[in-house]
C-alpha cells in the first residue's frame, strides 16, 4: 500500500553515508539536495567517503561546510564500497544509517518520510524506491528500456519485501539502525565480496529481525539516479548486480533467480531447436505470449507509480533485449567486470 507521510513528531537522528569515486560532476547536486531537506538540520549529518577519486570530487565536497569528508585508504584493494560504508559508519554519531550514492538526487521530504515510516512500522531496516532519469547525451532507446526494466525490478523488490518472500533492495536508498548493523557484525562474512553492500547486509539483518524489515512505498521517498549512458555501461552494471547472486545465503532469492534464468534461457534453446523441429516454433510463440501477457499488467502498474508509464508502448519490443541481457549478465557475472575504472573479479 502507498504510504502517505503525515506530520510526525519522530526525531530520529540520521547519519547519511555517501561513498564517492570520481563524482565531481554529480556530488554538488546531491549535497545541495541534502542541505535542503525538510527535516531539522540538527537531526542529521552527512558523511562523504572519497574512494581514491582521480578527479576533484574531494575538492567539491570540501566546499560544503556541513559535510564530514573522509578518505578511503589507498591500501584498500577490494570491496571498495563496503569499506567506504564501514568507514562512514565507524565515524557516524547518530542512531540510524542512511545510504545513497553520489550520483543520486533525493526529494525534499526524503528523510521526513523515512522517519515517519519508521515510527509507524517500528522498522529496523527500510528499503526505499529508486527511479532512473535520463543521463546527458542519452540513447533514447537505451533509456526507455532501462526505465521499464528498472521499474519492474523495483516492483519485484517492493512486493518481495512486503510479502516477506525474500530480501531485495538497492543501496541508493536504504536506512537501517546502526545498532542492528553492529549486532550482525556489519559486513563480516561478506566483506571481500565486491558487490552486495545492500542485499547481503539486508539478509543478515532480516535473519535477526524478520518482522521489522520493510519496503517504503512512497513517492516522497523516491531517490533518482541517472540511467547508464551506453549499452556497454548498462551491461557492466547488470553483470555487477548478477555477480553477487552466487553469494546469497538467502536461498529463496537464489532459487527465484535460477528459475527466471532458466526460463529465459529456454527461448534461445527453442529458437535453435525450431530449425529441426517445427513444433518448437509454436512452443516458442506460446512462451513469448505468456511472458508478455503475465508481465505487462505488473510492469504497467509499477511504471505508473514512478510516472514512467509513457514508455510501456515499447514493452513488447523490449522482450528480446530483456531475454538477451538476463542470459548474458547471468553468465558473465560468474567472471569479472569493470566498474568506475576498476577491474573487479
Amino acid at each position: 500500500n502507498l504510504f502517505e507521510p503525515v506530520s510526525s513528531n519522530a526525531k530520529i537522528k540520521f547519519s547519511i553515508i555517501v561513498p564517492a569515486r570520481n563524482e565531481e560532476a554529480n556530488i554538488a547536486r546531491l549535497l545541495t539536495a541534502l542541505q535542503q531537506q525538510n527535516y531539522p538540520k540538527e537531526n542529521y549529518e552527512v558523511i562523504v567517503i572519497n574512494d581514491n577519486s582521480t578527479d576533484n570530487t574531494a575538492g567539491v565536497v570540501s566546499g560544503f561546510s556541513f559535510v564530514k569528508l573522509l578518505h578511503l585508504p589507498a591500501s584498500v584493494r577490494s570491496a571498495h564500497k563496503k569499506k567506504a560504508i564501514e568507514l562512514g559508519i565507524v565515524n557516524a554519531t547518530n542512531d540510524w544509517i542512511v545510504t545513497t550514492d553520489a550520483d543520486c538526487l533525493p526529494q525534499a521530504d526524503w528523510l521526513a518520510t523515512i522517519a515517519a515510516f519508521q515510527k509507524n512500522k517500528n522498522a529496523v531496516f527500510i528499503a526505499a524506491p529508486v527511479a532512473l532519469t535520463a543521463p546527458q547525451n542519452s540513447n533514447t532507446l537505451l533509456y526507455n528500456f532501462q526505465c521499464v526494466d528498472f521499474c519492474v525490478l523495483q516492483g519485484i523488490t517492493g512486493a518481495s519485501v512486503h510479502r516477506n518472500f525474500h530480501t531485495m533492495c538497492n543501496g541508493a536508498n536504504l536506512a537501517y539502525k546502526k545498532s542492528a548493523y553492529e549486532e550482525v557484525h556489519g559486513f563480516a562474512g561478506i566483506a571481500n565480496i565486491a558487490s552486495g553492500d545492500d542485499m547481503l547486509l539486508m539478509y543478515k539483518i532480516w535473519k535477526k529481525y524478520p518482522q521489522q524489515v520493510f519496503y517504503l512505498k512512497s513517492k516522497q521517498a523516491i531517490v533518482e539516479t541517472a540511467a547508464m549512458n551506453s549499452w556497454k555501461n548498462f551491461f557492466q552494471q547488470r553483470i555487477r548486480w548478477a555477480s553477487k547472486a552466487r553469494h546469497y545465503d538467502d536461498k529463496r532469492i537464489f532459487t527465484a533467480l535460477l528459475v527466471v534464468y532458466l526460463f529465459n534461457f529456454l527461448f534461445p534453446v527453442l529458437l535453435f531447436a525450431a530449425f529441426w523441429f517445427n513444433h518448437a516454433w509454436w512452443l516458442l510463440l506460446l512462451l513469448w505470449l505468456a511472458k508478455t501477457i503475465i508481465e505487462f499488467p505488473f510492469a504497467y502498474s509499477v511504471t505508473r507509480f514512478f510516472n514512467r508509464q509513457k514508455f510501456m508502448w515499447l514493452f513488447i519490443f523490449f522482450q528480446p533485449l530483456h531475454i538477451l541481457y538476463i542470459i548474458a549478465s547471468g553468465f558473465f557475472g560468474l567472471f569479472s567486470y569493470e566498474w568506475k575504472g576498476r577491474k573487479v573479479k
